[in-house]
């Protein structure tokens, strides 16, 4: 009666665990939940004190406001990219050749995660905040590099992007064989193509400290942004290299005796 018992309680408990391939959803979900808590504090503290604090960086109260949430954003960056990079390089799987074929397709599962995760990143960066940059450009003088809006969006939230797609990219190169055997050309413009609008930054504050005319959204010095987001798309490649692979396995695994 015990063991009858004892069997039914760990069948109860797996109907509550996600099956084999989504067992790093949990960890995915709270990575979306960590992001959308980050971007809506930062944009509830830019509502709260960005015009009445921010529009001169020259007031002492915008060293206070801005200029600690510049350095402390600046430690942030820093340690996230030291520790996640890091994490997934000398975690590396170094036995590529033994992987069995069910946890091969539960990483390429884990590897869309990070995808979609680093996708919600440069959303919130390329999109939502970049276009509220445009618009305090709109009505705000643009004093120096370091306004309310900048030290949010330029400092923080593309670099933060940059690091979650380095880390989307090494997690293949250090636990996908399909990518472990060479540089995938699609993996590599979705990380390397948003990478480069946090480059077009320093062309954008040249042309805006040169060019009287500052906010027009077809304006050259914003060409490289569009490019950037372009690349983007890779990401279509990328999903299809993993559904070809997977398939392959699945194919093996009901050929398996």
């Amino acid at each position: 009666m015990a063991t009858t018992r004892e069997h039914t309680a760990v069948l109860v408990e797996d109907k509550k665990m996600p099956p084999w391939y989504l067992k790093d959803l949990p960890k995915y979900l709270s990575g979306f939940a960590i992001l959308t808590v980050i971007y809506m504090g930062l944009r509830i503290y830019q509502g709260a004190f960005a015009v009445s604090t921010g529009l001169d960086s020259t007031e002492p109260v915008f060293e206070i406001y801005w200029m600690r949430l510049f350095y402390i954003e600046l430690g942030v960056i820093f340690f996230f990219a030291t520790g996640a990079w890091g994490y997934l390089w000398f975690s590396r799987d170094k036995n590529l050749d033994t992987l069995e074929p069910k946890e091969e397709i539960r990483r390429y599962f884990a590897l869309t995660m990070w995808i979609s995760i680093y996708t919600f990143a440069v959303y919130w960066a390329g999109s939502y905040f970049a276009e509220q940059d445009n618009s305090w450009h709109q009505v705000a003088i643009r004093d120096t590099p370091f306004t309310a809006n900048h030290i949010i969006e330029f400092y923080f939230n593309f670099p933060l992007y940059i690091i979650l797609g380095g880390c989307a990219w090494l997690y293949a190169r250090t636990r996908l064989p399909l990518y472990a055997k060479g540089i995938s050309l699609p993996l590599t413009l979705a990380v390397f193509g948003p990478f480069m609008i946090l480059v077009s930054v320093g062309f954008n504050e040249w042309g805006h400290t040169f060019w009287f005319r500052e906010e027009f959204f077809a304006a050259p010095i914003h060409w490289g942004f569009v490019i950037g987001v372009w690349f983007a798309l890779g990401v279509g490649g990328i999903l299809l290299q993993g559904t070809t692979r997977m398939i392959e396995l699945l194919d093996g695994i009901e050929d398996a005796p």
